[in-house]
């Protein structure tokens, strides 16, 4: 036996069926946009070669780099370009000029000398891998700061954590890979 069906149908469903009015639809010419819809306009010459320069304000920037052992916690803040490294300045911090270079070569490729303070927190390791991870927190924190910088860093190769570690000694051995001297006899 079958289940009785009711013939009436929902009262909401009839009333929006009745009510709604479907119209054709016409062909109708695009409309153009308006200047404020307009495309945007380019830059001139004289803005495009215009220098970088850091944001202004309170913004400040974050990055943290790594080499070897150790690790550096890097912030950069637009003002005219002072040092802060663990409580020193560069110069007291890195002695070597090739330590300082290594460090600040980020902001030389990026032509941002002098335009960020940098602030520094690095421990672990010796100089050259503080240098190291300096380097690859600052490009960190300038690619934070403008995505655009990305590319020639990247091409640089500032971007790229370097892996290298020390290997580990093994036991037979003198260090990691020297072996005793060999005896025939």
């Amino acid at each position: 036996m079958a289940p009785e069906v009711d013939e009436q149908q929902d009262p909401v469903q009839e009333a929006t069926a009745e009510t709604v009015p479907v119209e054709p639809q016409t062909e109708s010419a695009p409309e153009e946009p308006t200047e404020s819809e307009s495309t945007p306009v380019e830059p001139t010459e004289t803005e495009a070669a215009a220098p970088r320069r850091a944001p202004l304000g309170n913004a400040q920037y974050m990055g943290t780099g790594k080499r070897k052992t150790s690790v550096a916690r890097v912030i950069l803040r637009p003002g005219d370009g002072t040092t802060w490294f663990n409580g020193r300045t560069i110069e007291d911090y890195f002695p070597r000029l090739t330590h300082r270079a290594a460090a600040l070569a980020p902001l030389k490729v990026a032509g941002l000398e002098g335009t960020y303070d940098i602030r520094v927190r690095v421990h672990g390791g010796g100089p050259t891998g503080q240098a190291g991870a300096v380097r690859h927190g600052i490009a960190r924190a300038l690619v934070e700061a403008d995505p655009e910088l990305r590319i020639p860093l990247k091409r640089e190769g500032f971007l790229t954590r370097d892996a290298r570690q020390v290997e580990r000694k093994k036991a037979g051995l003198h260090k990691a890979r020297k072996a005793p001297q060999f005896s025939k006899r």
